[in-house]
């Protein structure tokens, strides 16, 4: 079965972005596939800055990423949507993991051959789904297949319980579909 890596592209402790993230994870454990749930959060790094990575190579918390993304066979990214794109803190993240670091290494070896879901969730009316276009771009410009199947939840405010679950069977139903696609897409990918 195939490793998967989730995690959401927020550092707020209370984001509904990590929520969804969680959920998906435990979907994904429900299918048979090897989850690793991570915070960004955990990660902290400057800006990407390319004076700063020619003086000191990619930081320390940016090769621990890297690590982690290299030793999995996708990823699932639940996105925030800041001003109709991805958060800057996604951004800064897989711009220092797409750095080379180590001698004759494989150009964008975090990202290549890898498989990716997408979800979003936002108290607007989109459910974050604007700040996905950007995202899924990215990503297939970087030899990630995304999978076609994505999640956005609208009204994040209200559409999770008190343990952090989805409330509406059809928001449930809606994230086991994509992580359904996404373990089997992984699986093929894996063997």
């Amino acid at each position: 079965m195939a490793k998967l890596l989730f995690f959401a592209g927020s550092a707020r402790t209370d984001s509904f972005n990590k929520k969804l993230a969680a959920q998906a994870a435990q979907l994904a454990k429900a299918e048979g596939a090897e989850i690793t749930l991570i915070d960004l959060k955990d990660f902290e790094m400057p800006i990407y800055d390319g004076d700063l990575e020619a003086a000191e190579s990619l930081p320390e918390n940016a090769i621990k990423l890297k690590r982690l993304f290299v030793a999995h066979d996708g990823f699932y990214i639940a996105s925030p949507e800041y001003n109709s794109s991805f958060s800057p803190l996604l951004k800064n993240a897989l711009d220092w993991i797409s750095r080379p670091h180590e001698e004759n290494e494989t150009s964008l070896i975090a990202f290549k051959g890898k498989v990716a879901a997408l979800g979003a969730t936002s108290p607007g009316g989109f459910g974050g789904l604007r700040g996905l276009v950007p995202l899924r771009m990215m990503l297939g410009n970087i030899g990630v297949h995304v999978i076609p199947t994505q999640t956005a939840i609208a009204s994040a405010h209200t559409a999770f319980d008190d343990q952090g679950v989805l409330k509406d069977e059809g928001h449930i139903n809606m994230l086991r579909a994509s992580i359904q696609e996404f373990v089997s897409t992984a699986n093929a990918h894996a063997k």
